[in-house]
């Protein structure tokens, strides 16, 4: 990697975003899943509790157990957690070596699974809901570079994702959080300039039709 270009060149020959150290499963991630517009309720919700569960931890722990995430967590589906028992699923739950056993984080799925019952309800979806957070140009970098890329941990399009959820009784919802959820749903395309991707996902947009 060039540290001052933040991309690595793959056994392809192809640059791309450097963070993913050519790690096989983390690559495919890079490549077939960061920054692909999604509006699929189950899978937004499901990128936005595996960021919550993120938190303090890397990604790639997260990925490397996503599937055993979606086998405890009825693939996401938030309607059917919002009608579990939560109360006998914790004990399950916690006795799960597969997952992140973080009780508070646990919790946040159901919480937050009513919550999106109830957003949904009044949005008609919750793609909906997130898409109308889009940021204009005028909130972005002029250039998505290694540096600018490094600098936006949290922005003004997090921060009022963040707010309104919180209102709205959700948990594990900080801009920060909120942040790399609008990466991984394609709402921003952070793939460096020189990334392989960075087109891709550009095109993708551009033709993507939002919610």
């Amino acid at each position: 990697m060039d540290a001052t270009d933040g991309l690595v060149r793959g056994g392809d020959g192809a640059l791309r975003c450097a963070w993913h150290g050519n790690l096989p499963d983390y690559l495919r991630y890079h490549d077939e899943e960061w920054g692909w517009p999604v509006a699929d309720d189950t899978r937004l919700f499901e990128k936005l509790c595996l960021e919550g569960f993120q938190s303090g931890l890397s990604w790639l722990t997260i990925l490397r157990k996503r599937d055993n995430f979606r086998a405890a967590f009825r693939g996401f589906d938030f309607r059917a957690l919002a009608a579990e028992d939560e109360a006998a699923a914790m004990e399950r739950h916690l006795a799960d070596a597969g997952i992140v056993r973080h009780r508070g984080k646990i919790a946040s799925v159901y919480n937050n699974a009513r919550r999106a019952v109830e957003l949904a309800g009044e949005h008609g979806s919750l793609a909906r809901f997130f898409w109308a957070f889009e940021p204009d140009m005028a909130e972005r970098p002029a250039v998505m570079d290694w540096a600018s890329l490094r600098a936006m941990g949290k922005t003004p399009a997090s921060t009022r994702i963040s707010k309104d959820l919180k209102q709205r009784g959700w948990t594990f919802v900080g801009p920060t959080t909120v942040y790399a959820f609008m990466q991984a749903m394609g709402m921003v395309n952070d793939h460096v300039e020189g990334c392989v991707c960075r087109p891709r996902i550009e095109h993708a947009r551009a033709t993507f039709r939002r919610p």
